[in-house]
């Protein structure tokens, strides 16, 4: 056998938000790209902001000896630093440089954390919909991913959540502003889970770590904040990159921040620079370290996002479908309306998703998110995309619920 068991098992899971992706290129390649429809990817086409762009070539330009060797595990010291700062304003605590890792990316950083507090068959709680790959970095670690649906609105169902603790609870992931929902989960709900867990844990001893993933924190709408989480429960952990705040997902630059109260600290973040080591991820990238650090106060354009939902809002109506208005991210989650074409034993957003691919559109299906029924669309797209797609949008809903 050529592969190990568990990737074959991985590549027949793999994300329906790569496979539509690369069904998008093939579309893209015999139809031409001004004819397709790609929402599939959540890949920011907005340029990284000037900030960004000065810093960076400052960094590159510097003749300071060693600025590209090897630093400790946990990052350099001056960029933990500019971390602590942007999460203590952020979350209502004062985080200093010891309270900080920087990691290749949120997707690094999750699987450090989990590396680091997982045990074999220990559970992460996740809420549907939720982010496709947390169940392979779980499963990465050897732990079990618990899913618990959110209610109608998106949003965390607390009462669901505290039925599903026990004791193999490691960890509840939370994400927010979600995606694929767009949702932002209120500061009430976030009072609320940490209640759940503070009772949970006089209860059993255990205390469930809560790790807040936040990517979107800088994309939302409509006068809405996204509340603090880390001053709310003493066993918090929240994971960030500048992937789509600075637009920079190639450059691979996150980090985890810790309570500053948390259980453990100091045993806790040398495990997470272990990991850092040992995943080979080694440390984050040098010239991402220096570049961020001057640069992370800039804010994206917001404005070019929240034109872009309400263009495709307006389509959505236009073509008589449902779905949940983003209040952050940049993805909308559209309801699968009722069709003929849908047999008995198969998932209708995948059905739907595939008949939308016959139009040359591309959407994910929710089964990919944990949530069967529904399909994102990802609208960091040009404009054009979303004015073009509007028209093709109608008459394939029409077909399908014809």
């Amino acid at each position: 056998m050529p592969v190990a068991r568990a990737i074959l098992d991985n590549l027949e899971r793999s994300s329906w938000i790569r496979r539509m992706f690369e069904e998008g290129l093939k579309l893209k390649q015999q139809f031409g790209a001004e004819n397709v429809f790609d929402f599939s990817l959540g890949n920011p086409d907005v340029e990284p902001p000037e900030e960004f762009k000065t810093a960076l070539k400052e960094a590159v330009a510097s003749s300071t000896p060693g600025k590209h060797a090897y630093m400790p595990n946990a990052g350099h010291n001056f960029a933990r630093s500019e971390m602590a700062q942007k999460i203590s304003l952020e979350h209502g605590v004062t985080l200093t440089e010891q309270d900080v890792v920087l990691t290749v990316g949120a997707a690094g950083a999750l699987n450090v954390i989990l590396k680091t507090i997982i045990n074999p068959q220990d559970e992460v709680m996740v809420l549907a919909p939720y982010f496709a790959e947390y169940f392979f970095y779980v499963n990465n670690h050897r732990g079990t991913l618990r899913v618990v649906e959110t209610d109608a609105d998106f949003l965390p169902d607390v009462s669901a959540m505290k039925r599903a603790l026990n004791d193999k609870t490691a960890a509840v992931l939370i994400n927010t502003p979600n995606n694929p929902s767009g949702r932002v989960y209120p500061e009430h709900i976030i009072h609320a889970i940490a209640d759940m867990l503070n009772e949970f844990g006089q209860q059993t001893g255990r205390y469930p770590y809560l790790i807040v993933d936040e990517p979107y924190r800088d994309i939302v709408y409509d006068g809405i904040t996204v509340p603090p989480v880390l001053n709310s429960y003493r066993e918090s952990i929240v994971v960030s990159s500048f992937s789509k705040t600075l637009s920079i997902p190639g450059e691979r630059f996150g980090y985890i921040g810790v309570n500053p109260a948390i259980s453990d600290k100091k045993l806790l973040v040398e495990g997470f620079a272990m990991a850092n080591r040992i995943l080979g991820f080694v440390n984050a990238p040098a010239l991402m370290q220096y570049a961020v650090s001057k640069s992370w106060r800039s804010r994206p354009d917001i404005d070019r996002y929240r034109k872009r939902r309400d263009m495709l809002v307006q389509a959505m109506q236009e073509a008589g479908l449902s779905y949940a208005k983003p209040e952050g991210a940049f993805y909308l989650f559209c309801k699968v309306p009722e069709s003929a074409h849908c047999k008995d034993g198969e998932s209708a957003d995948i059905t739907f998703s595939l008949f939308l691919k016959d139009h040359n559109i591309l959407a994910v299906p929710g089964t990919g998110f944990g949530y069967p029924g529904y399909v994102r669309f990802s609208y960091c797209v040009p404009e054009r995309v979303i004015e073009g797609v509007s028209p093709v949008l109608k008459q394939a809903v029409e077909e399908w619920t014809r």
